[in-house]
């Protein structure tokens, strides 16, 4: 079974276990979205909406809201000194279809518990606490500079210029 959806301005064709990436909507992650909007409803027996099909939704749990690749919008007038740079960067919504309804039907799957990091266990060997975390050094005082030597005067005699006019 799959369905057609409308959202932000785009359709979408998803199925069951379909992840997709929308323009961003409300909804914490890990809660379940239900998207209204369904043009189509298809598997066995089609059902066309006019605009959209009568009690159909899709259920859809929230994965992550993220920002999309950026996009710079650069204009240049030649020889007129005139250049304009901006950008910026989608809000996006990552979703993951769970169920598509229809008859007004309640989503019946729940969002999906996230997995635990495993930790490795100790091995049986090591009984001893662990090791306490290395203390920095202090910090070293700088070394005191010997003070600079004073260039000789330089006398104008010697090199054959004198001060007199």
């Amino acid at each position: 079974m799959f369905a057609v959806i409308k959202t932000g301005g785009r359709q979408y064709r998803v199925v069951p276990d379909d992840v997709l990436e929308i323009g961003k909507i409300a909804g914490d992650v890990g809660t379940i979205v239900q998207l209204g909007e369904v043009l189509v409803v298809g598997g066995d027996t089609p059902v066309l909406g006019t605009p959209t099909v009568a009690g159909a939704t899709v259920a859809a749990e929230v994965l992550d809201h993220k920002r999309g690749p950026k996009v710079i919008a650069f204009k240049k007038r030649r020889r007129k000194n005139s250049r304009r740079k901006r950008g910026y960067r989608d809000e996006i919504t990552v979703l993951r279809i769970t169920e598509i309804l229809t008859d007004n039907a309640k989503p019946s799957i729940g969002p999906r518990p996230k997995r635990e990091k495993v930790v490795a266990p100790a091995a049986e060997g090591d009984d001893e606490a662990p090791k306490a975390a290395k203390k920095k050094a202090p910090a070293k005082k700088a070394a005191a500079k010997p003070a600079a030597k004073k260039a000789p005067a330089k006398k104008a005699a010697a090199k054959g210029k004198s001060d007199k006019k």
